[in-house]
């Protein structure tokens, strides 16, 4: 079997093993390619695994020899499942691999939002600690969580660790998703209530024509002007543009974001300057063992998928 793999910068800076995948077949590794020479890169291979790459329906009719697509991912919008599945081409994605990575990620923001630590930090450096008539100052922001409101997104793996972290801090927790979920311990919530109730709001959904830009400018202007929102989702679940403009003009207290709508971001991302404005590059999956589990889950889907057995196939 011959195996492409793309965007192997994306996953690894030299300390993940690929040995696993290379038993399994003839493996051409490639780091992240302009669009135009993915189709090259991926000519007269069995299997193609892609992070970021767009497997479009052009892409994949360009190569009669394909029968599988992995992704290093658990979301799968760059692939063109519909093409992928007139062909009998199977797409699989790597579901729950990073969840406790996000979930952490999460709560780092929330954290560094309530307690202020960057700013103390910076504080004492510069010697305020050392010239200061009291044993303790606060003039940054201290939040206890224990009774805030966690408006959570979604309630995948991902929401629903963030779910159980924020109800063990003791705060309330309300839910909002497409479905209603029987076995669900929180309040299930419309958008709405979720918007208006909620202290901290973590977005865990995927991006689709649902969640497009579910961040709007009409659904910030329900929030209280306390209120925090993080993003580990996908960045096309927020309008930056509007998200910027509630948080340059007071709006809203603050937001965590660790995507964007264009990745790597743009220089004139509205997010880049915006106040009160946390930005990561895409890392709340990019722990290291998040990405040796990865490896292990994407070798093993493909073994079974040889041996003619199929899991997390999303097509």
């Amino acid at each position: 079997m011959k195996i492409t793999v793309l965007d192997r910068n994306t996953v690894t800076m030299g300390d993940l093993d690929f040995g696993p995948l290379e038993k399994l077949g003839e493996v051409s590794y490639f780091d992240a390619l302009p669009p135009e020479e993915v189709v090259h890169a991926c000519k007269g291979a069995d299997a193609v695994i892609i992070n970021k790459a767009k497997m479009t329906r052009e892409v994949i009719e360009a190569l009669p020899d394909l029968k599988y697509i992995g992704l290093f991912a658990t979301g799968y919008n760059n692939v063109d499942c519909a093409a992928a599945r007139e062909r009998g081409i199977d797409v699989v994605n790597a579901p729950g691999y990073s969840t406790d990575s996000v979930a952490q990620l999460v709560f780092s923001f929330i954290l560094s939002y309530a307690t202020s630590i960057s700013d103390y930090n910076e504080s004492v450096h510069r010697g305020e600690w050392v010239y200061s008539k009291t044993f303790a100052y606060f003039p940054y922001r201290l939040i206890e969580l224990a009774g805030k409101t966690l408006g959570v997104v979604g309630f995948g793996a991902i929401g629903r660790k963030v779910a159980a972290i924020g109800q063990a801090l003791g705060m309330r927790v309300i839910v909002h998703s497409r479905r209603i979920y029987n076995d669900c311990p929180y309040e299930q919530v419309e958008k709405e209530q979720l918007f208006k109730e909620s202290d901290f709001l973590s977005l865990n959904c995927p991006l689709n024509p649902g969640t497009a830009k579910f961040v709007s400018k009409e659904t910030l202007a329900m929030m209280k002007k306390t209120a925090y929102i993080v993003n580990t989702s996908r960045g096309g679940v927020v309008d930056s543009e509007a998200l910027a403009e509630a948080l340059n003009s007071g709006r809203i207290a603050g937001a965590g974001i660790d995507v964007l709508e264009t990745e790597p971001m743009r220089a004139d991302d509205p997010l880049r300057t915006a106040q009160s404005c946390t930005v990561t590059p895409h890392i709340a999956w990019a722990s290291k063992e998040a990405r040796e589990r990865l490896i292990v889950m994407i070798t093993e889907s493909l073994r079974l998928w040889k041996e003619g057995k199929k899991r997390f196939v999303v097509n």
